[in-house]
């Protein structure tokens, strides 16, 4: 394991890969702020590491009708294929760059 100086809590996406993926999530349509993106985020993320259903997700990221609703929405407007080529290409940037 590489240690950065920072600690970083196993459930939770480090500083800088949320504000990565903070920048390419969708502005809500309903003029109002969402509740807590990067909780929901984490939790999301949780359940997948984990493998487990969505109800098995701990309350610590809220009900999980709160995290699969938007994840549904997410996949259906294309934001998590978003996400992830701009993750690749990013990778891609910095693999070509330490060359």
């Amino acid at each position: 394991m590489v240690d950065h100086g920072v600690v970083i809590h196993r459930r939770e996406l480090p500083v800088a890969e949320w504000e990565f993926v903070q920048q390419l999530l969708p502005v809500s349509m309903w003029g109002r702020e969402r509740l807590d993106d990067r909780r929901g985020l984490d939790g999301i993320v949780w359940k997948f590491r984990a493998g487990t259903a969505w109800r098995d997700v701990p309350d610590l990221y809220g009900p999980w009708a709160t995290l699969h609703t938007p994840f549904r929405r997410r996949v259906l407007d294309g934001t998590f294929d978003r996400v992830l080529r701009a993750a690749h290409a990013r990778r891609t940037r910095t693999a070509t760059s330490t060359r």
